[in-house]
């Protein structure tokens, strides 16, 4: 196989076979096919795009490049969760918990922020102490007896996708939905589980910004999942308005503490029994008995309702030798040096949010990475106390910023004023849950 070959026959649009993606794949890794005609590759496949065939031959390779995870020492079916990512996006820290305490399994390997969208790992390690790089056996152990770990991705976990991932960023690749599918799934994939939840995240802080977008790439991570033998279910979801109040690493573990006390704002609330109801649906819909989505919303609510959610997160904290004085009491959490209070200069409506800008504002006050070797600052954010649809007066605190960084504020502040649209009249609010995609087709709510 030559590598000049594989570009031209994706710049006419042919099809390569599942041989030639392998061999292109392998080669790659091991440094025998150089990053300008990978690049080139990558430049065909998005403005040519990829046969179903093909996508899935790719995800496949790329999933076998690294370590596939046997998770076959934890027993009962282990159900996964992914977001295509967002600010503020906090839901694993609360869904994770709650699908536990009904009685499922979650081994999870997450990964960390980069740019204005954040990590889960980054927000499990503002919890003093917390270890996210455990042994395997502890990680399964540790899911045997509670039902639930979170633990940081392995560096041999589908190291083709880092390679692709790394070229893709600096030649405007990355917003390809076959490259972007490949990516997702094929650490989906290689990551074990037996069934997966995807959140495609859609709007201004997303990487897919309009819905049919969020659909397109949500129906080709549900064929490769299908096609993998992983059932695969997709809730399409808003990500417009950031969920919940904060955004930050340490702030939102708190605000997630507070929704699993019952407190806290709907929206997220709403968004995390969703996803929650979902992973229990695949989990216990798998042959032995038969449940509905209505039974699972049930279960997911009485288990915030009883604590027991509450209960799971405060183990698996302790389990991976975190500081559960801070889950048990949020309040304790380290606060930033400074705060400054971001008051509205016109009186109307919110009528629309930027989340990407809001995310942005927050990475320069040191809740974010601009590089991968940046430091976070992880009592830094920001909490929005007026959102879409949400009145105010000229004076009204609209959000409050957090840092440790006082000449970072100005900047901050600016970035967060564009942020925020204020107008006459209260505009028309999205779903918070847009679609649910299956293997049958796309259900419009």
């Amino acid at each position: 196989m030559r590598m000049f070959d594989m570009i031209e026959k994706k710049k006419h649009g042919q099809a390569m076979t599942e041989s030639e993606i392998k061999e292109m794949i392998d080669l790659y890794v091991a440094g025998e096919i150089p990053d300008y005609q990978m690049a080139a590759w990558t430049m065909a496949v998005y403005f040519k795009g990829m046969t179903d065939e093909e996508l899935g031959a790719l995800t496949l390779a790329m999933a076998h490049s690294g370590d596939m995870v046997d998770l076959s020492a934890i027993s009962g079916i282990k159900v996964d969760k992914h977001s295509t990512g967002g600010v503020g996006d906090k839901t694993t820290l609360a869904v994770a918990p709650i699908v536990a305490a009904c009685g499922e399994k979650v081994a999870k390997m997450s990964g960390r922020g980069l740019g204005h969208t954040g990590g889960t790992i980054d927000k499990l390690e503002s919890i003093p102490g917390f270890q996210t790089e455990i042994s395997t056996d502890r990680f399964f152990e540790i899911v045997n007896q509670i039902g639930l770990s979170v633990v940081g991705q392995s560096g041999e976990l589908a190291p083709a996708d880092k390679k692709l991932y790394a070229l893709r960023d600096v030649t405007a690749t990355v917003d390809s939905i076959p490259l972007i599918a490949a990516s997702v799934m094929s650490k989906k994939l290689a990551a074990g589980s037996d069934k997966i939840l995807l959140d495609v995240t859609c709007g201004s802080g997303a990487f897919m910004k309009k819905k049919e977008d969020a659909a397109s790439l949500a129906k080709k991570m549900v064929a490769i999942g299908e096609r993998a033998g992983r059932e695969t279910v997709a809730l399409i979801t808003d990500m417009d308005t950031p969920l919940g109040s904060n955004i930050g690493n340490s702030m939102e573990v708190e605000e997630i503490v507070h929704l699993l006390n019952g407190e806290g704002k709907e929206d997220l609330r709403l968004v995390c029994i969703a996803l929650a109801s979902n992973m229990l649906y695949l989990a216990k819909n798998n042959g032995e008995e038969t449940v509905t989505m209505e039974e699972c919303e049930k279960m997911a609510e009485q288990a915030i309702k009883d604590g027991s959610a509450l209960q799971k997160l405060i183990a698996m904290v302790e389990a991976q030798n975190g500081d559960v004085t801070v889950i048990k009491n949020p309040d304790s959490f380290k606060k930033a040096e400074y705060y400054y209070d971001v008051v509205a200069q016109h009186s109307g409506y919110v009528v629309h949010m930027d989340a990407q800008q809001l995310g942005i504002s927050s990475m320069i006050l040191g809740a974010g990475r601009e590089t991968k070797e940046s430091e976070i600052d992880f009592a830094a954010g920001i909490t929005m106390h007026k959102k879409t649809g949400d009145k105010v007066q000229v004076g009204d605190v609209i959000a409050t910023l957090y840092t440790e960084k006082y000449d970072t504020i100005s900047e901050a502040e600016k970035v967060l004023r564009e942020a925020y649209e204020i107008g006459e009249k209260k505009p028309e609010m999205e779903k918070l849950v847009i679609a649910r995609v299956t293997k049958d087709g796309v259900t419009w709510y």
